[in-house]
């Protein structure tokens, strides 16, 4: 369900709309090493696979992918990730609690329509959540709202009425969020053409990652 993941940093094509693979190398160990070694993952809009066949490869991980892409979910099967093609907008219930180590919602969240309760289900299924989006409060987001325009930029590409987004958030409103459903913030930071940003990340970061707990 995912645009481009960081179009700058990488190209995970999202969930219900294409999936979130990085490629750009910077990204995905930035993302990878916020997994365990071993994990079981179950990644959300998993696209063509790309992040978790790294996360296979790379750091020992197995689990699935969860696509609606019917491309997507032959890519998958082709770099020999497990999928399951599911709406997310149906939710989770035919996983149990704690059923993953590490669940996944990279390029995921702005796409959903019912984004507050797939949060929720994702602290539910896996031990850990890990949250990567657009930073709408990015400094040429903002400017360009004050000038009176909807932001087009490499990392939100798509014209006002042509966006496959459903909404946008910032850095800031994930944390509100965060809070709001009761959820430990373990780690959290901006990422900007591959580079970690933690000093003042709602403003100076494009991508906002957050890594949390029940």
């Amino acid at each position: 369900m995912s645009a481009a993941w960081p179009p700058e940093e990488a190209s995970h094509p999202g969930a219900q709309q294409g999936g979130a693979c990085a490629s750009d190398t910077r990204t995905v160990e930035t993302i990878a090493r916020l997994v365990p070694a071993g994990a079981r993952v179950l990644d959300l809009g998993c696209g063509d696979g790309s992040l978790l066949a790294y996360l296979q490869s790379h750091r020992g991980c197995s689990g699935y992918g969860i696509e609606i892409d019917d491309a997507n979910v032959l890519a998958c099967v082709r770099k020999g990730v497990n999928v399951i093609q599911l709406n997310l907008d149906e939710g989770l219930a035919t996983f149990d609690d704690a059923s993953f180590d590490v669940v996944l919602q990279i390029d995921t969240l702005q796409h959903l329509r019912n984004a507050e309760t797939m949060l929720r289900e994702t602290a539910r299924v896996g031990r850990i959540g890990i949250v990567a989006f657009p930073n709408f409060g990015h400094w040429p987001n903002r400017l360009s709202v004050l000038a009176g325009r909807m932001p087009v930029t490499r990392r939100l590409p798509y014209q006002w009425y042509d966006t496959p987004n459903i909404r946008v958030g910032t850095y800031a409103d994930f944390a509100v969020l965060a809070e709001r459903n009761g959820l430990n913030v373990q780690d959290s930071f901006g990422l900007q053409e591959g580079r970690t940003v933690r000093w003042m990340p709602n403003l100076l970061a494009s991508t906002a990652v957050f890594r949390f707990a029940r």
